[in-house]
C-alpha cells in the first residue's frame, strides 16, 4: 500500500513545499522506529484537516474584503473616482415635489394629518385661514413637527405644499 501526500505553501503554510511519501511495507515499518512513526502520523493527520480548514479561510477573507479604497485629501487619488456631487436646484421647489415628503403622514392620515383629496377633513382648517394654516405648518401642531421634519425647505415651499394641498382637497 503506497500513501502519498503533497502539500504546498497554500495547503499547510508551516510546512512550506514539503512532500511526504510514506510506504506502509516492512521495510519502511524496520527503518522508522515507533516514535518517529507516531509522530509522521500526527504531521499527516495535521495536514489532512489543516488544508480544508485554510482553504475555507480564504474564501471567507475573499467574500469579506474591501470593495473599495479610501483616498483622503492630499494623497494621490488618481486611480480613485471621485463620486458625483448632487447639486441643489436652481430656484425654489414647487408645492407638489415638497407635498412627496409631506405625504409620509399625510397620504396615510397618521397622527391626525388630514389625507390629501379628504374634503371633511380640510374644511374646518380651510375655514380658520390660509395663515393660520401656514403657520401651523412651518412652526408645527399638534402631532405635526415644525415644517414637517422638512429642515431643507424654505418657508416659501411649505407654504406652496400646503397651497397644493388645499387646491387638492377642496
Amino acid at each position: 500500500m503506497h500513501v502519498v501526500i503533497i502539500c504546498t505553501d497554500k495547503c499547510l503554510p508551516m510546512m512550506v513545499n514539503i512532500s511526504v511519501i510514506m510506504r506502509a511495507d516492512e521495510q519502511l515499518a524496520s527503518e522508522i522506529s515507533p516514535g518517529n512513526f507516531m509522530i509522521i502520523q500526527r504531521i499527516l493527520l495535521l495536514m489532512l484537516f489543516a488544508a480544508p480548514t485554510l482553504a475555507f479561510a480564504a474564501s471567507i477573507e475573499e467574500r469579506i474584503k474591501p470593495v473599495g479604497d479610501t483616498c483622503m485629501s492630499g494623497e494621490d487619488c488618481a486611480s480613485a473616482a471621485a463620486a458625483p456631487v448632487e447639486t441643489a436646484a436652481a430656484g425654489p421647489r414647487s408645492g407638489e415635489d415638497i407635498y412627496a415628503k409631506c405625504a409620509t403622514c399625510h397620504a396615510a392620515g397618521t397622527a391626525g394629518a388630514p389625507k390629501l383629496g379628504d374634503v371633511a377633513a380640510w374644511a374646518p382648517r380651510i375655514g380658520k385661514g390660509m395663515d393660520v394654516l401656514y403657520s401651523s405648518a412651518i412652526n408645527g401642531f399638534n402631532g405635526m413637527p415644525a415644517k414637517g421634519l422638512c429642515f431643507d425647505c424654505s418657508d416659501d415651499e411649505i407654504k406652496a405644499s400646503v397651497d397644493y394641498m388645499v387646491e387638492n382637497s377642496q
